[in-house]
């Protein structure tokens, strides 16, 4: 079956929304398909690559997926699962997006270490290539080809220079296609893709072209005029042709005349000639004896009025390829069959027919176990899967019902499957079991099929990313991410219930203010997702008037199709998960099943979170407490403080810092105990009065960082600390620092030049009960400005920690120092912005006046 044309999003197509109107519906005989830019370069990287298929990727209008948008020499249906993907998901081709790099992997071994979440999905031997497509400078989407792992090995740089010039003509046929449909004024490069994926053929061998010649055959007179092609079929040449079918039975081999004539009665009986076959002469072979050549006739009688001739409008067809093939597999003792690339049947002897116990008829265009019912078993629809995923020869045995065992062999090649199925003996110590696999490439008995398999990706990746999410908040948006894309949904709304009413947590999609009307509504409202809930029970509805009639008067948006999920968590309700798609949308068992799974996995995460931020924000009020609420106002000084917490774990921790007044002058203080706990906090809390209790005591700074140091090894906290203490006389800007296993602090001259004070150090607070501290005298000009931080403020991953040191220098040389307080933002800024810290921040600033 032909698959449907599909455009790329643009001007006027708006998000590829519906197949059957408006601008984003497929179309034929338009300059600007998506096949134009894809087909010639996908079939040239399968080509390059010694390939059986391959795939494209396009990002989404909204560019949290990628949109499988071409695929060849693979089924569609078998990808169904991969039709959508997550931009943040683990899987190959939105890794090769996410970092713009090639990314090949060989085999099934080094998929299952690198994705080992993909290949739970698809558990079959191929290798894959994922190149990513640029556009004008950005990523737009993947080209992926798949590979059998049986082939040669190819290192990755042999792969990337086979697939090079497909990815280059690629891109360059995507960008002209982009420009031509872009509006004036319009973004150049605007690539993405929001409907079903386009199917087409990879190029088939050269064979045989099949002749057929046209025939009218007058049965009254006996006259006939065929055309040059079935002429030339029977060997007449035009000029000794006479016009009467004496002239072609000349040609018919005597033992098939009957055939011939006998095609006349069927006309005359039942209006038409179904593949009357028989040979004609050929002397084309030459060598002096002449052969034959089998023919069918095929027609239909056209009648006029009364006393007008009976004519026979016919249809001469070579007969030499398929009726020599389908003769000889019918004599052969076991059955052949042929599958198109869906698994369809397309072709099945008589032998095949009577070892499956089903019609030809009844077999043809349909999947052989949905026909055979005991054949209905998703391990042997996974047989298919695998034959045609890993392009290798699979066997198996299968128990017939009445005790008999078959086995099954399947010979897949780029455009379908061949299959031999024969009577066998049961295997060793088989006595009631149902069947076995012995073959390359076959998976182990009773594997899920794919369609199942597909829906345990999800499963299996919604739980390894809800397994990281640790607040509520991490959870709503892992759901978010996951969902939408896996699903192609474009709405999303995550309910929770307090006190007996519904509050929104998470909404993604919806026009804005629509969802206010049902903030805070009470479990007896009639309302979908409360009912889901208050039930235990999803509800589905595929169209708008579904859920109109279910739900009389209830606000409706642009959406057509709606999932309602309740969100279950050890046997109490959780709250609701809503998702909305733009066009109606028919759920199958598998997605219905995959989705109720999703969200009890999403419920017992929420539940998980909500108790997590329960105890962090104990945890935090403690920390709060801890820190100083306010920085003493000191004559010549003037001082701000930040502190940011990490986002993992607790999200608190034992960085600190303080300013305190001495007999001598102030004492700058900045610390950062081990760990990310309430124990770090209330051991960061210990350290800080201690250090508070040393100075005010007027203790030289050596002593007050000797005596903590003793008083954290006694305490047998099993933690360790760092600190930088720096006691300043405000009158003459002279000062004394020490430094116990704490990152260097940053000091601004007046000039704006800063620098990183080379500070004579010792070990960390905790690790040597009698270690020493020396002490290093500075001197600070007045407009200088002093920072203190900890460090993470400057680690950032994948980077030494000297870099981030001399990044923050630079930024608190180039910002002015106007403001101590708009200073320490800035330095702060990229922190705070990081949508990952794995640890706290703390930062002292302060400016000598």
């Amino acid at each position: 079956m032909d698959e449907p044309t599909a455009v790329p999003d643009g001007p006027g197509s708006p998000g590829g929304r519906s197949r059957s109107g408006g601008d984003g519906r497929a179309r034929t005989g338009d300059a600007g398909r998506i096949e134009d830019a894809l087909t010639a370069p996908l079939r040239e990287a399968v080509g390059a690559l010694g390939g059986y298929g391959g795939l494209v990727y396009l990002r989404s209008r909204d560019r949290r997926s990628l949109v499988l948008a071409m695929v060849t020499g693979v089924p569609r249906s078998l990808l169904r699962a991969w039709w959508r993907v997550p931009v943040s998901g683990a899987l190959p081709m939105a890794e090769a997006y996410r970092h713009g790099e090639p990314l090949w992997l060989p085999d099934e071994r080094v998929t299952m270490v690198r994705f080992p979440h993909f290949t739970a999905g698809l558990p079959y031997s191929f290798g894959s290539a994922h190149r990513p497509v640029r556009v004008g400078g950005e990523t737009v989407g993947v080209l992926v080809v798949l590979r059998s792992a049986a082939r040669p090995s190819m290192d990755a740089e042999a792969v990337d220079l086979a697939l090079r010039p497909a990815g280059e003509d690629m891109e360059e046929r995507l960008g002209r296609l982009a420009a031509a449909r872009s509006a004036p004024g319009g973004a150049a490069y605007r690539i993405e893709y929001d409907d079903e994926p386009v199917g087409v053929r990879l190029p088939t061998p050269a064979v045989q072209p099949v002749r057929v010649g046209l025939i009218d055959w007058d049965l009254d007179s006996d006259r006939c005029a065929p055309d040059d092609e079935a002429l030339a079929l029977l060997g007449i040449d035009r000029a000794d042709f006479g016009g009467r079918m004496a002239d072609v039975e000349a040609r018919v081999s005597p033992d098939d005349l009957h055939e011939l004539r006998a095609s006349r009665d069927d006309a005359l009986r039942d209006g038409r000639v179904r593949s009357r076959q028989f040979r004609v002469r050929d002397e084309s072979a030459g060598g002096g004896e002449a052969g034959y050549r089998p023919v069918e006739l095929w027609g239909h009688l056209v009648r006029g009025e009364a006393g007008s001739p009976r004519v026979l409008v016919g249809t001469l067809v070579d007969a030499v390829g398929g009726l020599t093939a389908a003769e000889a597999t019918e004599r052969l003792p076991d059955g052949l069959f042929s599958l198109d690339q869906d698994g369809r049947l397309t072709y099945a002897n008589r032998r095949c027919e009577e070892l499956l116990g089903s019609g030809r008829e009844e077999l043809l265009g349909r999947h052989p176990w949905e026909v055979v019912t005991w054949l209905r078993d998703p391990s042997y629809e996974d047989r298919y899967r695998a034959a045609m995923l890993s392009q290798e020869q699979v066997s198996f045995l299968v128990r017939h019902p009445d005790a008999r065992w078959l086995g099954f062999v399947l010979y897949p090649d780029v455009h379908g499957l061949t299959g031999r199925v024969y009577p066998t003996v049961a295997p060793y110590g088989a006595e009631t079991g149902r069947e076995a696999g012995a073959g390359a490439g076959g998976p182990a008995p009773g594997a899920a099929a794919g369609a199942r398999a597909g829906a345990l990706y999800h499963v299996v990746q919604m739980a390894s990313v809800l397994t990281e999410a640790v607040t509520v908040r991490d959870v709503c948006r892992a759901v978010s991410e996951q969902l939408l894309p896996a699903f192609g949904a474009r709405e999303f709304a995550l309910y929770t219930v307090r006190e007996g009413r519904m509050y929104l947590l998470w909404e993604s999609g919806y026009p804005e203010g629509f969802l206010d009307p049902f903030e805070g509504v009470t479990l007896d409202t009639h309302l979908p997702g409360v009912h889901a809930l208050t039930t235990r029970l999803p509800l589905f509805f595929e169209s708008p008037e579904d859920l109109s009639v279910a739900y009389p008067g209830i606000s409706l948006d642009r959406m057509s199709a709606w999932a309602f999920l309740p969100l279950i968590a050890s046997g109490h309700p959780v709250g609701s998960c809503i998702l909305g798609w733009e066009a109606p949308h028919h759920f199958t068992a598998d997605e219905r099943s995959a989705l109720t799974a999703l969200s009890g996995l999403a419920a017992q995460a929420m539940e998980r979170a909500r108790l997590y931020d329960s105890e962090s924000a104990v945890a935090r009020v403690l920390q709060e407490g801890l820190l100083p609420r306010r920085l003493p106002a000191v004559e010549g000084l003037r001082t701000t403080g930040r502190y940011l917490p990490g986002t993992q774990g607790m999200a608190i921790g034992g960085d600190w810092y303080d300013v305190i007044t001495t007999g001598r002058g102030v004492a700058l203080v900045i610390g950062d105990v081990e760990g990310h706990s309430v124990g770090a906090a209330a051991l960061m809390g210990q350290l800080r009065s201690a250090v508070h209790a040393f100075a005010a005591s007027e203790r030289p700074p050596q002593e007050v960082i000797t005596h903590t140091n003793r008083l954290l090894a006694e305490l047998e906290a099993d933690a360790f600390a760092t600190c930088c203490y720096i006691e300043l006389d405000p009158r003459t800007g002279r000062a004394l620092a020490v430094r116990a296993g704490h990152p260097p602090p940053l000091l601004r001259r007046p000039d704006g030049h800063a620098e990183t004070l080379d500070l004579v150090g010792g070990v960390m607070l905790g690790v040597e009960p009698d270690a020493v501290y020396p002490v290093t005298e500075l001197t600070l000009a007045p407009g200088s400005v002093l920072a203190l931080y900890t460090d993470g403020l400057v680690e950032q991953p994948g980077s030494d920690i000297e870099t981030g040191i001399e990044e923050v220098r630079r930024c608190l040389a180039e910002t002015p120092a106007d403001s101590v307080e708009h200073l320490a933002d800035r330095l702060v800024r990229t922190a705070r912005r990081a949508r990952e810290r794995q640890d706290d921040v703390a930062l002292l600033l302060t400016a000598y006046r």
